[in-house]
């Protein structure tokens, strides 16, 4: 099954962040399907909007093997990720779906840096301006594998990383912040 993916194009040299959905963005409640159980993590939509008004260019990278194991469909998935969107109140500027099952061969499927790179080289992006964003260790090593800076978030609401992501970025030297909000304040903090 081939990932399904979007983008419009960019300013070259931009910065961007490729973010995760679940429990980075948006609350996990495993295998969503409807668009009414997307529900913001408290902050997510602050934070992109003032990374997008800071220059940042705004991308989705997510493993949906929920439609490989025929849980639900590309289209469900496509409209949840409108309801974020929505709720978001503003559009990425790329979406790239994964559907496979984990034992699938993927060209996607993270930690595949695939979609990084494409986005990188067809959008001139600076990859040294770019962070990979999210709360496992396939979204770290997605982002070092393209050579994007990777930021650990805590896992949803708990304010807490997962253990093996917290060991994963303590022993390759990656910030670790205890929601998207504070990544960004962070990030924006250090751009000029």
């Amino acid at each position: 099954m081939a990932g399904a993916s979007r983008s419009r194009s960019s300013a070259a040299g931009a910065p961007a962040l490729f973010l995760d959905r679940d429990d980075t963005i948006v609350r996990d409640e495993g295998y969503m399907s409807r668009p009414e159980q997307i529900v913001l993590l408290p902050g997510a939509a602050d934070a992109l909007r003032r990374a997008r008004a800071a220059g940042f260019r705004l991308y989705l990278v997510t493993n949906q093997s929920g439609i490989g194991r025929g849980y639900y469909t590309l289209a469900d998935a496509e409209a949840c990720n409108r309801r974020l969107e929505a709720l978001l109140g503003l559009a990425f500027d790329g979406v790239c779906i994964a559907p496979e099952r984990p034992d699938e061969p993927s060209r996607y499927r993270k930690p595949s840096p695939a979609y990084l790179l494409e986005r990188i080289a067809a959008d001139g992006l600076d990859a040294a301006r770019c962070r990979a964003v999210g709360d496992k260790v396939s979204d770290l090593e997605c982002g070092l594998a393209a050579g994007v800076p990777a930021v650990l978030v805590a896992r949803g609401a708990t304010g807490a990383p997962r253990e093996d992501a917290a060991a994963f970025a303590a022993a390759h030297g990656i910030p670790v912040f205890p929601s998207l909000a504070a990544a960004v304040d962070a990030l924006l903090a250090e751009t000029p």
